[in-house]
Protein backbone atom coordinates (compact mmCIF):
# COMPACT_ATOMS: atom_id res chain seq x y z
CA UNK A 1 0.00 0.00 0.00
CA UNK A 2 2.95 2.76 0.53
CA UNK A 3 2.84 3.27 -3.11
CA UNK A 4 -0.14 4.98 -2.66
CA UNK A 5 -0.13 6.61 0.73
CA UNK A 6 3.15 9.03 -0.21
CA UNK A 7 2.93 12.27 -1.55
CA UNK A 8 5.69 14.43 -3.79
CA UNK A 9 6.15 18.24 -2.86
CA UNK A 10 8.58 20.82 -4.06
CA UNK A 11 10.61 20.84 -1.28
CA UNK A 12 14.46 20.21 -1.26
CA UNK A 13 15.73 17.87 0.45
CA UNK A 14 18.48 20.61 2.04
CA UNK A 15 15.25 23.07 2.72
CA UNK A 16 13.76 20.29 4.94
CA UNK A 17 16.70 19.40 7.11
CA UNK A 18 17.44 22.86 7.45
CA UNK A 19 14.07 22.87 9.36
CA UNK A 20 15.33 21.10 12.56
CA UNK A 21 17.49 24.56 13.47
CA UNK A 22 15.22 26.78 13.21
CA UNK A 23 13.81 27.40 16.29
CA UNK A 24 14.14 30.86 17.50
CA UNK A 25 15.07 32.24 14.99
CA UNK A 26 12.69 35.42 13.42
CA UNK A 27 10.79 33.48 10.56
CA UNK A 28 12.28 36.14 7.68
CA UNK A 29 15.47 34.79 9.02
CA UNK A 30 14.24 31.53 8.82
CA UNK A 31 12.72 32.19 5.45
CA UNK A 32 15.86 32.89 3.78
CA UNK A 33 17.40 29.67 5.39
CA UNK A 34 15.03 27.64 3.84
CA UNK A 35 15.10 29.29 0.73
CA UNK A 36 19.23 28.93 0.52
CA UNK A 37 19.10 25.48 1.38
CA UNK A 38 16.69 24.70 -1.68
CA UNK A 39 18.83 26.56 -3.98
CA UNK A 40 21.81 24.56 -2.53
CA UNK A 41 19.81 21.18 -3.08
CA UNK A 42 19.22 21.95 -6.85
CA UNK A 43 22.63 22.99 -7.71
CA UNK A 44 23.96 19.95 -6.33
CA UNK A 45 21.30 17.39 -7.36
CA UNK A 46 19.24 16.17 -4.30
CA UNK A 47 15.69 15.93 -5.94
CA UNK A 48 14.20 12.99 -7.88
CA UNK A 49 13.76 13.14 -11.76
CA UNK A 50 10.94 15.35 -11.46
CA UNK A 51 12.57 17.68 -9.73
CA UNK A 52 10.97 17.55 -6.86
CA UNK A 53 11.63 14.82 -3.02
CA UNK A 54 8.77 12.63 -1.98
CA UNK A 55 7.46 14.04 1.09
CA UNK A 56 5.08 12.81 3.78
CA UNK A 57 1.41 12.66 2.89
CA UNK A 58 -0.14 16.08 4.98
CA UNK A 59 -3.78 15.49 6.63
CA UNK A 60 -5.65 18.33 8.63
CA UNK A 61 -6.20 17.35 11.98
CA UNK A 62 -10.19 17.83 12.29
CA UNK A 63 -10.08 19.86 8.85
CA UNK A 64 -7.37 21.93 10.52
CA UNK A 65 -8.61 22.36 13.84
CA UNK A 66 -6.02 25.07 14.73
CA UNK A 67 -7.54 27.70 12.21
CA UNK A 68 -11.17 27.00 12.42
CA UNK A 69 -13.61 24.93 14.76
CA UNK A 70 -12.54 21.74 14.66
CA UNK A 71 -14.85 19.08 12.59
CA UNK A 72 -16.83 21.84 10.71
CA UNK A 73 -17.29 23.10 7.62
CA UNK A 74 -15.10 25.56 7.75
CA UNK A 75 -12.18 23.26 8.66
CA UNK A 76 -12.56 21.16 6.23
CA UNK A 77 -12.34 24.37 3.71
CA UNK A 78 -9.61 25.20 5.55
CA UNK A 79 -7.82 21.48 5.37
CA UNK A 80 -8.65 21.77 1.40
CA UNK A 81 -7.34 25.02 0.81
CA UNK A 82 -3.75 24.11 2.41
CA UNK A 83 -3.55 21.91 -0.59
CA UNK A 84 -3.12 18.47 2.25
CA UNK A 85 -3.53 15.04 0.51
CA UNK A 86 -6.61 14.69 3.37
CA UNK A 87 -8.42 16.46 5.79
CA UNK A 88 -9.50 14.24 8.87
CA UNK A 89 -12.50 13.94 10.35
CA UNK A 90 -14.29 11.84 13.33
CA UNK A 91 -17.47 10.35 12.72
CA UNK A 92 -19.75 9.06 15.12
CA UNK A 93 -23.92 7.72 15.11
CA UNK A 94 -26.63 9.96 16.26
CA UNK A 95 -29.37 8.19 18.91
CA UNK A 96 -31.18 8.06 15.97
CA UNK A 97 -28.15 6.40 13.18
CA UNK A 98 -27.28 9.38 11.16
CA UNK A 99 -23.21 9.65 10.70
CA UNK A 100 -22.49 12.97 12.27
CA UNK A 101 -18.75 14.69 12.69
CA UNK A 102 -17.80 15.29 16.22
CA UNK A 103 -14.50 14.48 18.49
CA UNK A 104 -15.46 14.23 22.15
CA UNK A 105 -17.77 12.24 23.98
CA UNK A 106 -19.81 14.79 25.03
CA UNK A 107 -20.85 18.24 23.76
CA UNK A 108 -19.63 20.23 26.49
CA UNK A 109 -16.42 21.64 25.10
CA UNK A 110 -16.69 22.62 21.50
CA UNK A 111 -20.98 23.69 21.47
CA UNK A 112 -23.28 25.82 23.09
CA UNK A 113 -25.27 23.06 25.03
CA UNK A 114 -25.19 24.27 27.84
CA UNK A 115 -27.75 27.22 26.92
CA UNK A 116 -29.96 25.00 24.43
CA UNK A 117 -29.80 21.88 26.77
CA UNK A 118 -28.53 22.74 30.33
CA UNK A 119 -29.18 19.48 31.80
CA UNK A 120 -27.49 17.90 29.13
CA UNK A 121 -23.84 19.09 28.84
CA UNK A 122 -22.50 15.70 30.47
CA UNK A 123 -24.45 13.70 28.17
CA UNK A 124 -23.22 11.58 25.35
CA UNK A 125 -22.66 13.13 22.70
CA UNK A 126 -24.10 9.86 20.82
CA UNK A 127 -27.57 10.75 23.21
CA UNK A 128 -28.43 13.60 20.96
CA UNK A 129 -30.88 12.79 18.31
CA UNK A 130 -29.70 14.43 14.59
CA UNK A 131 -32.37 17.11 15.27
CA UNK A 132 -31.17 18.21 18.27
CA UNK A 133 -27.78 17.97 17.18
CA UNK A 134 -28.42 20.86 14.46
CA UNK A 135 -29.66 23.30 17.35
CA UNK A 136 -25.95 23.09 18.66
CA UNK A 137 -23.67 25.82 17.59
CA UNK A 138 -20.10 24.55 17.38
CA UNK A 139 -18.25 27.50 15.69
CA UNK A 140 -18.69 30.37 18.54
CA UNK A 141 -16.28 28.73 21.12
CA UNK A 142 -13.56 29.01 18.77
CA UNK A 143 -14.54 32.60 17.29
CA UNK A 144 -17.52 34.73 16.76
CA UNK A 145 -16.46 34.84 12.94
CA UNK A 146 -17.41 31.03 13.13
CA UNK A 147 -21.10 31.61 15.35
CA UNK A 148 -23.69 29.62 13.67
CA UNK A 149 -21.18 26.68 12.29
CA UNK A 150 -23.31 23.60 12.85
CA UNK A 151 -22.18 19.67 13.41
CA UNK A 152 -21.83 18.24 9.88
CA UNK A 153 -23.32 14.95 8.97
CA UNK A 154 -20.61 12.74 7.20
CA UNK A 155 -21.67 13.62 3.66
CA UNK A 156 -20.75 17.02 4.32
CA UNK A 157 -17.12 16.00 4.54
CA UNK A 158 -17.33 14.38 1.09
CA UNK A 159 -19.17 17.48 -0.40
CA UNK A 160 -15.30 19.58 0.91
CA UNK A 161 -12.97 17.18 -0.51
CA UNK A 162 -11.78 16.63 -3.77
CA UNK A 163 -9.40 13.87 -5.51
CA UNK A 164 -6.44 16.76 -4.60
CA UNK A 165 -7.42 16.71 -0.63
CA UNK A 166 -9.07 13.86 0.19
CA UNK A 167 -10.35 12.13 3.58
CA UNK A 168 -9.10 10.45 7.10
CA UNK A 169 -11.95 9.15 8.45
CA UNK A 170 -11.62 8.10 12.05
CA UNK A 171 -14.32 6.17 12.93
CA UNK A 172 -14.62 7.24 17.24
CA UNK A 173 -15.17 5.52 20.21
CA UNK A 174 -17.50 2.60 17.81
CA UNK A 175 -18.63 1.53 21.62
CA UNK A 176 -20.96 4.17 21.57
CA UNK A 177 -22.33 3.56 18.01
CA UNK A 178 -22.64 0.05 17.28
CA UNK A 179 -22.89 -0.71 13.52
CA UNK A 180 -20.92 2.40 12.34
CA UNK A 181 -18.46 0.28 10.59
CA UNK A 182 -21.45 -0.97 8.05
CA UNK A 183 -22.90 2.72 7.69
CA UNK A 184 -19.78 4.17 7.00
CA UNK A 185 -18.89 1.32 4.29
CA UNK A 186 -22.27 1.63 2.87
CA UNK A 187 -22.07 4.98 2.32
CA UNK A 188 -18.44 4.73 0.65
CA UNK A 189 -20.12 1.76 -1.67
CA UNK A 190 -23.53 3.71 -2.70
CA UNK A 191 -23.21 7.86 -2.36
CA UNK A 192 -21.64 9.58 -5.70
CA UNK A 193 -19.44 11.62 -3.89
CA UNK A 194 -17.71 8.98 -2.11
CA UNK A 195 -17.38 6.58 -4.33
CA UNK A 196 -15.45 9.47 -6.25
CA UNK A 197 -13.23 9.48 -3.85
CA UNK A 198 -12.77 6.04 -3.17
CA UNK A 199 -12.00 5.93 -6.91
CA UNK A 200 -9.33 8.43 -6.70
CA UNK A 201 -7.56 6.74 -3.87
CA UNK A 202 -8.43 9.45 -1.71
CA UNK A 203 -10.05 8.02 1.16
CA UNK A 204 -8.49 6.32 4.27
CA UNK A 205 -10.53 4.44 7.85
CA UNK A 206 -8.72 4.99 10.98
CA UNK A 207 -10.06 3.84 14.90
CA UNK A 208 -8.21 3.61 17.80
CA UNK A 209 -10.22 0.33 18.42
CA UNK A 210 -8.41 -2.67 17.15
CA UNK A 211 -11.65 -4.76 16.92
CA UNK A 212 -13.57 -2.06 15.48
CA UNK A 213 -10.47 -1.46 12.53
CA UNK A 214 -10.54 -5.70 12.16
CA UNK A 215 -14.40 -5.84 11.63
CA UNK A 216 -14.45 -2.84 8.81
CA UNK A 217 -11.42 -4.84 6.91
CA UNK A 218 -13.21 -7.79 6.57
CA UNK A 219 -16.59 -5.77 5.77
CA UNK A 220 -14.58 -3.17 3.53
CA UNK A 221 -11.09 -5.34 2.39
CA UNK A 222 -10.47 -2.35 -0.66
CA UNK A 223 -10.42 0.58 1.72
CA UNK A 224 -7.30 1.38 2.93
CA UNK A 225 -7.14 1.20 6.84
CA UNK A 226 -5.25 2.66 9.79
CA UNK A 227 -4.79 1.67 12.92
CA UNK A 228 -4.09 4.17 15.85
CA UNK A 229 -1.95 3.95 18.75
CA UNK A 230 -0.76 6.42 21.43
CA UNK A 231 2.63 4.31 21.29
CA UNK A 232 3.99 1.75 18.55
CA UNK A 233 4.10 -1.60 20.01
CA UNK A 234 6.58 -4.22 19.13
CA UNK A 235 7.08 -6.49 16.11
CA UNK A 236 4.60 -9.31 17.22
CA UNK A 237 1.77 -6.92 17.30
CA UNK A 238 2.98 -4.97 14.23
CA UNK A 239 2.49 -8.28 12.48
CA UNK A 240 -1.19 -8.86 13.73
CA UNK A 241 -2.00 -5.92 12.47
CA UNK A 242 -0.51 -6.17 9.22
CA UNK A 243 -3.21 -8.72 8.56
CA UNK A 244 -6.11 -6.64 8.66
CA UNK A 245 -3.91 -2.42 8.21
CA UNK A 246 -2.06 -0.40 6.10
CA UNK A 247 -0.63 1.77 8.79
CA UNK A 248 -0.16 2.74 11.80
CA UNK A 249 -0.52 6.04 13.10
CA UNK A 250 0.97 7.51 16.63
CA UNK A 251 2.08 10.26 18.58
CA UNK A 252 5.04 12.11 16.92
CA UNK A 253 6.33 12.67 20.88
CA UNK A 254 6.15 9.36 21.52
CA UNK A 255 7.63 7.80 18.25
CA UNK A 256 11.53 6.88 18.34
CA UNK A 257 13.47 6.21 14.90
CA UNK A 258 13.27 1.80 15.83
CA UNK A 259 9.30 2.28 16.63
CA UNK A 260 9.60 3.40 11.97
CA UNK A 261 12.33 0.45 11.56
CA UNK A 262 9.69 -2.44 13.20
CA UNK A 263 7.02 -0.35 11.47
CA UNK A 264 8.15 -0.49 7.64
CA UNK A 265 9.53 -3.85 8.56
CA UNK A 266 6.41 -5.11 8.94
CA UNK A 267 5.50 -3.73 5.96
CA UNK A 268 3.10 -0.86 7.30
CA UNK A 269 3.25 2.74 6.49
CA UNK A 270 3.92 5.11 9.71
CA UNK A 271 1.93 8.27 10.36
CA UNK A 272 2.16 10.62 13.27
CA UNK A 273 -0.73 12.97 15.14
CA UNK A 274 -0.51 15.77 16.19
CA UNK A 275 2.34 17.78 14.67
CA UNK A 276 1.84 21.61 15.01
CA UNK A 277 4.82 23.21 15.07
CA UNK A 278 7.17 23.22 12.20
CA UNK A 279 9.59 21.85 14.52
CA UNK A 280 7.89 19.31 15.61
CA UNK A 281 7.13 18.47 11.72
CA UNK A 282 10.50 18.54 11.19
CA UNK A 283 10.88 16.18 14.09
CA UNK A 284 8.68 13.64 12.37
CA UNK A 285 10.04 13.91 9.05
CA UNK A 286 13.87 13.53 10.35
CA UNK A 287 12.81 10.17 11.66
CA UNK A 288 11.56 8.67 8.69
CA UNK A 289 8.02 8.88 8.84
CA UNK A 290 5.57 8.66 5.69
CA UNK A 291 2.54 11.18 7.09
CA UNK A 292 1.79 13.63 9.12
CA UNK A 293 -1.49 14.91 10.90
CA UNK A 294 -1.38 18.52 12.25
CA UNK A 295 -4.03 21.36 13.43
CA UNK A 296 -2.32 23.74 10.84
CA UNK A 297 -2.29 22.09 7.70
CA UNK A 298 -1.65 25.51 5.75
CA UNK A 299 1.15 26.40 7.85
CA UNK A 300 2.94 23.35 7.32
CA UNK A 301 2.51 23.30 2.97
CA UNK A 302 3.49 26.83 3.65
CA UNK A 303 6.70 25.43 5.80
CA UNK A 304 7.70 22.40 4.06
CA UNK A 305 7.33 24.85 0.27
CA UNK A 306 9.92 26.88 1.63
CA UNK A 307 7.68 30.01 2.41
CA UNK A 308 7.48 31.80 5.33
CA UNK A 309 4.72 29.82 7.65
CA UNK A 310 3.13 32.76 9.40
CA UNK A 311 3.09 35.62 7.10
CA UNK A 312 1.38 38.01 9.55
CA UNK A 313 3.52 37.35 12.12
CA UNK A 314 4.47 40.57 13.45
CA UNK A 315 7.66 39.53 15.31
CA UNK A 316 6.88 38.31 18.50
CA UNK A 317 7.24 34.42 19.39
CA UNK A 318 6.57 31.55 21.50
CA UNK A 319 9.32 30.85 23.05
CA UNK A 320 8.97 27.92 25.13
CA UNK A 321 6.29 27.18 27.83
CA UNK A 322 6.54 25.39 31.84
CA UNK A 323 3.58 23.18 31.85
CA UNK A 324 4.53 21.01 34.75
CA UNK A 325 6.20 23.58 37.30
CA UNK A 326 7.34 22.06 41.04
CA UNK A 327 4.24 22.20 43.24
CA UNK A 328 0.69 23.50 42.24
CA UNK A 329 0.07 23.99 38.22
CA UNK A 330 -1.72 27.25 39.18
CA UNK A 331 0.28 28.01 41.74
CA UNK A 332 0.83 32.08 42.71
CA UNK A 333 3.33 33.82 40.75
CA UNK A 334 5.51 30.49 39.96
CA UNK A 335 2.59 28.35 38.50
CA UNK A 336 2.65 26.62 34.64
CA UNK A 337 3.33 29.78 31.77
CA UNK A 338 4.17 30.65 28.29
CA UNK A 339 6.93 32.97 27.28
CA UNK A 340 6.49 35.39 24.61
CA UNK A 341 9.65 36.97 22.79
CA UNK A 342 10.23 40.10 20.84
CA UNK A 343 12.61 39.17 18.13
CA UNK A 344 12.22 41.95 16.26
CA UNK A 345 14.33 45.51 16.45
CA UNK A 346 12.00 47.51 17.37
CA UNK A 347 8.72 47.29 20.28
CA UNK A 348 6.05 45.61 20.17
CA UNK A 349 2.64 45.78 21.61
CA UNK A 350 1.34 42.39 22.67
CA UNK A 351 -1.72 44.07 24.62
CA UNK A 352 -5.36 41.46 23.95
CA UNK A 353 -2.62 39.14 22.19
CA UNK A 354 -4.37 35.36 22.99
CA UNK A 355 -2.58 31.87 23.62
CA UNK A 356 -4.71 28.87 22.68
CA UNK A 357 -3.54 25.80 23.20
CA UNK A 358 -4.83 22.21 21.23
CA UNK A 359 -7.97 21.60 23.46
CA UNK A 360 -8.94 25.70 22.87
CA UNK A 361 -8.44 27.06 26.19
CA UNK A 362 -7.04 30.41 25.64
CA UNK A 363 -5.03 32.89 28.02
CA UNK A 364 -5.17 36.49 27.23
CA UNK A 365 -2.44 39.13 27.60
CA UNK A 366 -3.77 42.32 29.50
CA UNK A 367 -3.50 46.39 28.60
CA UNK A 368 -0.37 48.30 28.18
CA UNK A 369 2.26 45.46 27.49
CA UNK A 370 4.74 46.46 25.30
CA UNK A 371 7.61 44.52 24.63
CA UNK A 372 10.88 45.87 23.83
CA UNK A 373 13.32 44.71 21.52
CA UNK A 374 15.28 40.75 22.56
CA UNK A 375 12.96 40.84 25.77
CA UNK A 376 10.30 38.13 27.39
CA UNK A 377 6.92 38.06 28.62
CA UNK A 378 6.08 35.20 30.77
CA UNK A 379 1.80 34.58 30.54
CA UNK A 380 0.62 32.63 33.62
CA UNK A 381 -2.70 30.39 33.91
CA UNK A 382 -2.87 31.34 37.81
CA UNK A 383 -2.75 34.31 40.01
CA UNK A 384 0.13 36.50 40.28
CA UNK A 385 1.09 40.26 40.93
CA UNK A 386 1.88 41.57 37.02
CA UNK A 387 5.15 42.84 36.02
CA UNK A 388 6.37 44.81 32.99
CA UNK A 389 7.50 40.79 32.20
CA UNK A 390 4.71 38.52 33.64
CA UNK A 391 1.22 38.72 32.84
CA UNK A 392 -1.08 36.54 35.32
CA UNK A 393 -4.77 35.44 33.50
CA UNK A 394 -6.02 34.59 37.57
CA UNK A 395 -7.64 31.02 36.69
CA UNK A 396 -8.30 28.29 38.64
CA UNK A 397 -7.86 25.57 36.74
CA UNK A 398 -4.87 24.63 34.89
CA UNK A 399 -4.87 24.02 31.08
CA UNK A 400 -1.24 23.36 29.97
CA UNK A 401 -1.42 19.79 29.52
CA UNK A 402 1.38 18.42 31.16
CA UNK A 403 2.75 15.52 28.66
CA UNK A 404 2.84 18.40 25.97
CA UNK A 405 1.07 20.33 24.29
CA UNK A 406 0.95 22.71 21.33
CA UNK A 407 0.69 26.37 21.80
CA UNK A 408 -0.78 29.24 19.19
CA UNK A 409 -0.30 33.00 19.43
CA UNK A 410 -3.14 34.71 17.91
CA UNK A 411 -3.08 39.05 17.96
CA UNK A 412 -5.79 40.68 18.35
CA UNK A 413 -6.89 40.80 14.88
CA UNK A 414 -7.12 37.21 14.48
CA UNK A 415 -3.66 36.57 12.24
CA UNK A 416 -1.62 33.49 13.67
CA UNK A 417 1.78 34.46 14.64
CA UNK A 418 3.02 31.52 15.91
CA UNK A 419 2.90 27.71 16.75
CA UNK A 420 4.97 25.92 19.40
CA UNK A 421 5.19 22.52 20.45
CA UNK A 422 6.78 20.92 23.40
Amino acid sequence: MASRLIRTLTCSVAAVAVGATLGAIPASAQNTALNTAQNTAQNTGQTNKAGQQEAPLLIGHRGAAGTAPENTVAAFKDGRASGADFFEIDVQLSADGVPFLFHDDTPARTTNVEDVFPERASDPITSFTWAELQQLDAGSYFGAEFAGERIPHLDDAAKVATVNTGVYIEIKSPKNSPGIEQLVADELRTDAKWKKLVAAEKIQVLSFDESSNRTFAQIAPEIVLQQLASTVPGPAVLESWASFADSVGTNYRTLTAQNVADTKAAGLVIGVYTANSPEAVQHSIDLGVDAVTGDFPIQTVRYLDGQKPFPAGAGVEIAGAVNDPAGNDVQPETGEHVVLRNVTGHALDVSGYIIRDAANNVLEIGTGYVLAPGTELRVYTGPGTNSDDAYYNGGTASVLNNGGDSLALWSPQGQLQDVFAN
